[in-house]
């Protein structure tokens, strides 16, 4: 299994940090929550599709991942409830056109049955995104969501090792279409970052911090699951062009 830079428990014993709260009662802060927020319960919610998914391709490995979409389902109930601890209301259909880009191309490679493109768009690129995202978040939450974020997180980590140790085991049959999927799905993250950038400054959330932990998170993963530095290097630049 992979350590990440920051793990579960640091993250934990770092928290609640020094930094400078939001006004959690303002609406501008409600208003950019009602998206970020949106955002989160409908990739736990993609997330578990996903799972459920990626299980009619690795039928043997079907109950653990039946296993791991169930635990996104709770994840998402208690991001809900957060929204409704705030007196918010997602914005979900917002959140549905911005994850249609990576939801169109993961339901592409299910539809071919490229079990490779699948687990790097959701138990690598998107865990990976959400890790970095509730790690910039746990600081700033209030304190019932930064409680719920933080049982979230270390769930996470498990997803993220789920397809690190799949594509370990098999990186000799799938580098060709991993570093393909990487090169096609990669800059739709930097571009799913930027998009939200504007709401995430409101929660305090800032953008290069964001980007910063992404990259660390997803070239840490993919090192573990056996790519040489250079390799990472180069498949990480393909998230500043498309």
């Amino acid at each position: 299994m992979a350590t990440l830079t920051s793990t579960p428990e640091a993250l934990e014993a770092g928290t609640p940090s020094g930094a400078e709260l939001p006004d959690f009662s303002s609406e501008t802060y409600k208003d950019a929550y009602s998206r970020i927020n949106a955002i989160v319960i409908e990739g736990e919610q993609e997330a578990h599709d996903n799972y459920v998914a990626i299980g009619t391709l690795l039928p043997d490995q079907a109950e653990e991942l039946a296993k791991l979409a169930r635990m996104e389902l709770k994840h998402m109930k208690g991001f809900t409830a957060c929204a409704n601890n705030l007196g918010v209301t997602a914005d979900m259909p917002f959140a549905k056109e911005f994850f249609s880009p990576l939801h169109g191309n993961f339901q592409k490679a299910l539809a071919e049955g490229k079990v490779t493109t699948c687990l790097l768009i959701q138990a690598i690129l998107i865990e990976a995104f959400a890790i970095s995202a509730y790690h910039i978040y746990i600081p700033v939450a209030d304190p019932f969501a930064r409680k719920i974020t933080e049982g979230v997180v270390k769930d996470e980590y498990t997803h993220l090792n789920y397809g690190q140790e799949w594509l370990k085991a098999n990186l000799d049959n799938v580098r060709e279409e991993l570093e393909q999927a990487n090169r096609e799905n990669l800059p739709l993250v930097r571009k799913m970052l930027e998009q939200v950038a504007g709401d995430a400054a409101v929660l305090h959330m800032d953008q290069e911090d964001l980007m910063a932990d992404f990259l660390s998170s997803y070239q840490e993963a993919l090192m573990d699951i056996g790519f040489s530095g250079r390799e990472i290097a180069r498949m990480a630049a393909a998230a500043l062009v498309g």
